[in-house]
């Protein structure tokens, strides 16, 4: 048996030329890069489409979450928004890594960059907080009528950044959410209704028995006030020369001011001897049900039946 010699190797191979070894290895190269190309392409297209399908399934789970109430279009959109780009990111740095990038490096030179840009835009950043926040708890909607940083008027629009108001007298107010979020926020439209207090000064020789009677009178002949909570005027405070005293009634949150200012108006007629002016011509309200999903906190009002 003849042994082998490593000498005969470069006779035994065939004679290849160093051209050939750099095409070879270049066709190798073009192979291995047209196939991650096109990998990292189906990739983006796959990430293209799981984002928007991702964010519309987000958008109705989140009308799912709230059917015994309307759902919040402002809520949706966020929500929706934010799982579309979070899927965007993560298919991003997928086809990076799939092309041979290092990762890692690119996400720490963004961090630090995000760190700088926080810093510079530290007051940005605390509305958008803000406004994540708002979204999430939704002290108020689009629509309500709310007070807050020492505002009142309707929302009309709410984002990351901003909440937009627009008043009685019809101006437009944009307050940044941070200063909205960390102020007294009062919804005035949370409730299906609300209470009037209408406070009122007579002088002492006036009737009291036959001033509250006929008060009472002219508040429950007003159609834009419940029926199931009879008003009340009570004695608040007396002196020498006056006695105060107040008028509650419960109406409709839009007819409050109207009826303030009408029992006002009664109350200080009938103090003078003067008839009132009768209430407007409009159907009696029934009394609402409290809307599903928002709190009315009214449910202990409604009247009990008289015992015969």
């Amino acid at each position: 048996m003849s042994s082998f010699n490593l000498a005969d190797i470069p006779r035994l191979l065939p004679k290849v030329s160093a051209e050939e070894v750099v095409a070879a290895d270049l066709v190798h190269r073009g192979t291995q890069i047209a196939i991650d190309l096109a990998v990292a392409a189906l990739i983006l297209l796959v990430t293209l489409w799981a984002s928007r399908w991702l964010s519309t399934f987000a958008k109705g789970a989140m009308g799912r979450m709230t059917r015994q109430s309307p759902p919040d279009a402002t809520l949706q959109t966020f929500i929706g928004s934010a799982v579309r780009y979070i899927v965007i990111i993560v298919g991003l740095v997928a086809v990076l890594q799939q092309l041979g990038v290092k990762t890692t490096s690119i996400l720490a030179v963004l961090g630090a960059a995000s760190l700088a840009v926080g810093l510079a835009l530290q007051g940005a950043l605390s509305n958008v907080a803000a406004g994540v926040m708002i979204l999430a708890l939704r002290p108020y909607r689009v629509g309500d009528v709310i007070e807050t940083a020492g505002r009142i008027g309707t929302v009309r629009a709410l984002d990351l950044f901003t909440t937009e108001l627009t008043t009685a007298d019809n101006l437009k107010v944009v307050i940044p959410n941070s200063k909205v979020f960390g102020d007294v926020i009062v919804n005035k439209s949370f409730h299906e209704r609300r209470r009037v207090d209408a406070v009122f000064r007579i002088p002492i020789s006036v009737d009291l028995a036959a001033y509250i009677a006929a008060l009472k009178t002219r508040a429950a002949a007003d159609p834009r006030i419940m029926t199931d909570a009879e008003p009340v005027v009570e004695i608040t405070s007396m002196a020498e020369a006056w006695v105060e005293g107040a008028v509650r009634v419960w109406t409709m949150p839009h007819d409050h001011a109207a009826v303030m200012a009408d029992l006002l108006l009664a109350a200080r007629m009938l103090a003078a001897g003067q008839a009132p002016l009768p209430p407007p011509a409009l159907p009696k309200p029934s009394p609402p049900r409290p809307a599903q999903g928002r709190k009315s906190g009214l449910r202990n009002l409604r009247s009990r039946p008289k015992a015969e």
